[in-house]
């Protein structure tokens, strides 16, 4: 029997997330895991007047493309990916990983060909996004594999993950737009600040938010949301950082990270494990040891460390930072073929400063 929230959770990302219209060409990415979604997907769409088309996403193919495909082809872009990228009009992404681990194997060159060959995928889609042509949104599905990285039983990561993207079962696009308006006024009065400053232990960075804008996100990009994010000015960056939590990147647990930075530039990056596949990846290009964000979790309904960057970035009194691709709506100009959110929680001690005001302290707005 098929969980009733399966089909909420469909009608939400449908009908809220993405706004499916009539005529719109939707790509439902989802692996074999979640097929109840990706089929209850389907079914919103298509009542919703869209023209969807399923892409099955098998994770064991990318296992495969990296261990036995040559460099060609594992930069080589297909051309029906790079068609939805350009002309589509909605993409809905599926998180149901059978094992978390598939890939923690892989040269680390090799993600970095495939990353640097979708670079201008990446590009594309961020402008047509900012210009509002290309809605997308990304959502979890439960599995055991998940489950276990949180340390949960498969039911109880059920009842989490449903219980994050909908608080209100009874109605929740209502919660959604009530939690939009609640959050807006953060938003409204960063706008026009100009500097922020993070302090915490082992963490004290500056730099420029002049001219950007801040992101209100309220389900539409992810489910479940829950921050506030902007792009620091590129050559501003200025001290030192520590995540607190694990960077997870494909597969790969890198902890203990430590960044420092000078104009703006990552100019050296250590970590208590994995700290070769850390400069690796920040090795992928040129814009990928700059910051492309700064975002502040405010969903105080994920507590703890699930190793899912979904949730993890959204954990209410958290700030991440994203290393490489910026979002080109807040005037982030930094382009990369990654963007690599990493988390640091501030409940046990720290505070962001705006323009010298406090903002946040201790992981709760003061203002």
């Amino acid at each position: 029997m098929q969980d009733p929230r399966v089909e909420k959770l469909a009608d939400l990302l449908v009908n809220y997330s993405v706004a499916v219209k009539k005529g719109d060409r939707v790509a439902i990415f989802a692996p074999d895991a979640a097929r109840p979604l990706a089929d209850a997907l389907f079914v919103e769409t298509l009542k919703a007047g869209g023209f969807p088309i399923a892409m099955a996403w098998p994770a064991q193919t990318a296992e495969l493309l990296f261990k036995y495909g040559t460099r060609e082809q594992i930069e080589y872009v297909h051309e029906p990916m790079a068609h939805i990228t350009e002309k589509y009009d909605v993409r809905i992404s599926v998180l149901a990983e059978e094992n978390t681990r598939h890939l923690s194997r892989v040269d680390p060159q090799k993600m970095t060909w495939h990353s640097a060959a979708r670079r201008h995928l990446v590009k594309t889609m961020m402008q047509r996004s900012a210009a509002g042509e290309f809605r997308w949104t990304v959502a979890p599905y439960p599995t055991n594999a998940m489950a276990q990285d949180a340390d949960m039983s498969l039911s109880d990561y059920a009842d989490f993950l449903f219980g994050a993207c909908m608080p209100d079962l009874s109605d929740p696009v209502g919660y959604w737009k009530k939690f939009s308006a609640d959050q807006q006024r953060v938003v409204d009065w960063l706008k026009g600040k100009k500097t922020v400053h993070i302090t915490a232990p082992e963490t004290d960075i500056k730099f420029s938010i002049e001219d950007r804008s801040w992101v209100n996100c309220d389900g539409k990009r992810n489910m479940p949301d829950g921050e506030v994010f902007t792009g620091p000015v590129e050559d501003s960056a200025e001290g030192r950082v520590y995540f607190s939590y694990p960077a997870i990147h494909q597969g790969h647990e890198i902890t203990g990270v430590r960044l420092w930075f000078e104009k703006g530039k990552c100019v050296r990056a250590t970590a208590e494990k994995n700290e070769d596949y850390l400069n690796k990846i920040l090795d992928t290009d040129a814009g990928a040891r700059c910051l492309g964000e700064l975002a502040i979790g405010t969903n105080k309904g994920i507590k703890s460390f699930t190793r899912e960057i979904l949730f993890d970035e959204k954990i209410g009194g958290s700030f991440h930072m994203a290393l490489g691709a910026g979002i080109p709506e807040t005037g982030s100009k930094n382009e990369s073929a990654i963007h690599w959110d990493m988390v640091c929680d501030l409940r046990q001690g720290g505070q962001i400063t705006v323009d010298g005001k406090l903002l946040y302290k201790n992981g709760e707005f003061v203002i």
